[in-house]
């Protein structure tokens, strides 16, 4: 990893300076670089992928698919990749310095670590928002374009349309800070790239096999059945606020975890 990070004299320096460093280390990072590219290309060429399967087939779809069908949720389709591009920028912005050493330097010129912290989360939470919310859209539109004539399609104006393509950028910028708590707790990038994983992707195909419908719960299944979604769906969360706020939840309980160990002078 290399980087251009801004030299701040040891005891002058101010929240100002510390975002302005986090912001030219984000930028800096090569791998992070690619994490973002691969999250708007990935996201978008796999829901227009959906939409044109969608619209080819629409012609000799069953009954039962049409009363279900929900074009903002086919468009939005990529949102099962889009997590783990934008959870892998979330752990590098942290474990990406215990990798390369580069943490030590961060400490000397900026000997409180909360701040430190609260720094790249404020930084890596206003660029994935952006590019969340750059994907969302684009997606949107490329896949309402494609279903356009030849499927049900939707427009920003319709009820629950603007808030599920909007709202699901705000999601992946969560996912984003709860990548940047599990770094900062496991500090190790393949390590915290690994329980990411499985925490946001593999979990909930563990508790579909539990009582109790818990998988409705998990991230990745309240982004894509709730948050993304204008029409509900059966035992899961209700289209809506209620996903968000519960990932907001998980993604402030990462943070906090990361910042109690973060805080520690033997990290």
């Amino acid at each position: 990893m290399t980087t251009s990070a801004t030299r701040i004299p040891p005891g002058h320096y101010n929240a100002v300076n510390v975002l302005r460093s986090e912001w030219t280390k984000l930028r800096s990072v090569r791998s992070i670089r690619w994490a973002l590219a691969a999250l708007v290309a990935g996201t978008v060429a796999l829901g227009i992928t959906d939409s044109l399967v969608e619209a080819s087939g629409w012609a000799h779809s069953p009954a039962a698919d049409r009363v279900t069908f929900d074009p903002t949720n086919i468009s939005l389709a990529g949102l099962a990749f889009a997590p783990l591009a934008i959870g892998i920028a979330g752990v590098l912005v942290m474990s990406g310095e215990y990798t390369s050493g580069m943490i030590r330097s961060t400490f000397a010129a900026v000997p409180r670590r909360q701040l430190v912290l609260a720094a790249k989360a404020a930084v890596l939470a206003a660029v994935a928002l952006t590019a969340g919310e750059l994907t969302m859209f684009t997606s949107f539109l490329a896949g309402q374009a494609i279903l356009s004539g030849r499927a049900p399609h939707a427009a920003l104006g319709e009820p629950g349309v603007l808030r599920a393509v909007a709202l699901s950028g705000a999601y992946l910028a969560l996912l984003a800070l709860f990548g940047l708590g599990l770094g900062a707790i496991i500090r190790r990038s393949a390590g915290a790239i690994a329980a990411y994983a499985g925490l946001a992707l593999v979990l909930p195909y563990i508790l579909l096999a539990l009582p109790g419908n818990l998988a409705r719960f998990a991230p990745e299944t309240m982004l894509a059945s709730s948050v993304a979604a204008v029409r509900p769906r059966a035992h899961y969360l209700p289209p809506g606020w209620e996903g968000l706020a519960l990932m907001a939840l998980y993604a402030a309980i990462a943070l906090w975890l990361g910042g109690l160990l973060f805080g520690r002078r033997d990290a």
